[in-house]
């Protein structure tokens, strides 16, 4: 891992890139033995490869509309447009129904181009906020789904 000079910013995707395994393990660990009513579901090739994850729980700043909250979705680029994101949004759906909780919302970075991803799958835009991702101020915005049954297959 490269390392930063003192008083240089990171871009965004330079945190992202370089995030270490070890780094979000022990992130995930600290999240799921403080916060028992959140999730992870993880997406594996036939090789018992990770290659998506998504992350989930209530939501975190007390909206009164939107009690669940997926905070993280992340496909790698090679297996993007196969179902995958859907499928993990599906599963995060269904253990944020299990919990009982009945609406969504997702937090996207405005710039980021898999946002359309979110309004393919019926996500209503319903807000907007700045964030600082490795000192740099980015716009954030919000999908929600009022009913987040509309996510899961029926039977």
């Amino acid at each position: 891992m490269a390392h930063k000079l003192p008083g240089h910013c990171a871009r965004p995707d330079d945190v992202l890139e370089n995030l270490t395994y070890d780094q979000r393990e022990t992130r995930w660990r600290q999240g799921l033995a403080r916060y028992t009513d959140t999730c992870i579901c993880v997406a594996v090739n036939g090789g018992d490869e990770v290659i998506g994850f998504g992350n989930a729980g209530p939501e975190r700043e007390g909206n009164a509309i939107y009690t669940g909250e997926i905070y993280a979705l992340y496909v790698l680029k090679s297996y993007q447009g196969q179902g995958i994101g859907r499928s993990l949004v599906q599963a995060c759906v269904q253990r944020l129904l299990e919990a009982g909780h009945t609406s969504l919302l997702i937090w996207v970075l405005a710039d980021n181009p898999a946002r359309v991803f979110y309004e393919a799958l019926g996500g209503e835009f319903v807000g907007e906020k700045m964030i600082s991702i490795g000192g740099k101020e980015l716009l954030e915005l919000a999908y929600g789904w009022q009913d987040m049954r509309t996510l899961v297959p029926t039977s």
